[in-house]
């Protein structure tokens, strides 16, 4: 994210609108991440939809023409779209944080890899693929550690985590692509289940 406000605005139709409602939002990085994430999506799909959210918060389109996924990271925003699919995408900064609190998301059969001489890039990419199962699955009181598995990877600077659920009796099994940047890590997946 590299626009400001006004510069996004003129990038929507009836900006008017959206201009009004981004006083909902106090902070200006909110408002930011808000209207950006409405200019992808105008700009993807060529045309006004309204961006709405269940309960647990995932969004969906009012009109249901899209399976939509969103996620946001200090000076990013993304948004994946498929017409027949459920999707997840999750985006995350690099910051050394992460391994703090890896023992609540890492299980002991996930033994991270070292990337540029750091366990920080696996640890992100963990977390990072497991938020995009969870969105995939779009259930509640999901477990990252105990019900979320991603199985042994070498990390590249693109590639595809092969992982599990376990939180369904189905055991789903996710592809999930990812891509590493030099400040943060993407990941991705299409649920063609």
């Amino acid at each position: 994210m590299e626009e400001n406000i006004d510069e996004l605005l003129t990038l929507l139709p009836d900006n008017e609108c959206y201009a009004q409602r981004l006083s909902q939002f106090s902070s200006l990085h909110r408002q930011l991440e808000w209207l950006s994430v409405r200019v992808l999506l105008y700009t993807m799909v060529g045309e006004y939809k309204e961006i709405v959210y269940e309960q647990s918060g995932k969004p969906f389109l009012k009109d249901g023409s899209y399976h939509i996924s969103i996620s946001h990271t200090r000076g990013y925003v993304t948004l994946i779209l498929s017409a027949l699919h459920s999707v997840g995408i999750d985006i995350e900064q690099y910051s050394e944080r992460v391994s703090k609190i890896s023992s609540r998301f890492v299980r002991s059969d996930e033994v991270p890899t070292l990337y540029k001489g750091v366990y920080t890039w696996s640890w992100l990419l963990l977390w990072s693929a497991k938020e995009v199962m969870f969105k995939c699955m779009s259930r509640v009181e999901v477990d990252f550690k105990k019900h979320l598995k991603i199985f042994p990877f070498q990390i590249a600077e693109e590639g595809v985590l092969e992982a599990q659920e376990y939180h369904t009796a189905h055991h789903r099994l996710f592809s999930i692509h990812y891509l590493v940047q030099t400040d943060f890590v993407l990941t991705w997946c299409v649920d063609k289940l």
